[in-house]
């Protein structure tokens, strides 16, 4: 992609980079989704949800750059934005790596800023070796959906945190990224160990451990393990602190 100048004028179609463009470049970002909820207070026009964009009101806000994902964002959206003569930034995003730079580029790049602090600061936390107090090798289960249920599975963002963690990932080389798998599957899989996130199922105490009799659940912030940006600055302690 190449343009013209820094763009000054930015919608962010995905919560993760809408985080990371309101904490680095607080004063380009002109709107955001539904689902875009950090930083607190995030005060902009909303352009609707991340699978069903609006776009007229995204073009009525005069972006010169429009920041998606491809796992995020459908690539209709993305295709009609362009038509609609809208350079669309689509970042690919399925590790710690890659997200680290996909972010960088994306900054020092078209946006011509200096690389931010939370970013150096969330690259160390992650180079760190798994604390051995979070028990390594423990094999774990990510339902992201019940009602049908489905689990994270291969070539995920979320995957490779598990790994990272230390933990052993059931799904992580089934053949789909989400696999739909039935409960009675999902609880012979062989889990020592359920986490079940705040999103996009919002799992709670009476809704998600009744399903896995036996098996110890943990209940974790769907944004420490499945956003990248400032949060993964924070997010490698959090996680530890629930698993211990």
């Amino acid at each position: 992609m190449t343009l013209p100048r820094p763009p000054r004028r930015i919608v962010s179609l995905v919560p993760s980079l809408s985080e990371a463009l309101a904490v680095t470049v607080p004063d380009r970002l002109v709107g955001v989704t539904d689902w875009c909820t950090h930083p607190p207070g995030l005060d902009l026009p909303r352009v609707r949800g991340t699978k069903n964009p609006d776009r007229n009101a995204v073009a009525a806000l005069r972006p010169d750059l429009v920041v998606a994902n491809r796992e995020e964002n459908r690539r209709v959206d993305v295709e009609r934005l362009r038509a609609a003569g809208l350079p669309v930034w689509v970042t690919v995003i399925e590790s710690l790596d890659e997200a680290f730079r996909s972010m960088r580029r994306l900054f020092t790049g078209p946006l011509a800023v200096a690389e931010p602090d939370w970013l150096r600061a969330a690259e160390g936390e992650w180079r760190r070796p798994p604390a051995a107090e979070t028990r390594p090798g423990r094999r774990v289960v990510v339902p992201v959906w019940r009602d049908p249920w489905m689990v994270v599975g291969a070539r995920t963002f979320t995957g490779d945190v598990l790994s990272r963690l230390g933990l052993e990932h059931v799904f992580g080389t089934a053949t789909e990224r989400y696999p739909h798998v039935d409960l009675d599957d999902l609880r012979s899989a062989g889990a020592d160990l359920v986490l079940l996130p705040d999103e996009p199922y919002a799992f709670t105490a009476d809704e998600g451990p009744e399903a896995f009799p036996g098996v110890a659940t943990v209940f974790v912030s769907g944004r420490a393990l499945t956003w990248y940006g400032p949060s993964l600055a924070t997010a490698r302690a959090e996680l530890e602190r629930r698993l211990r």
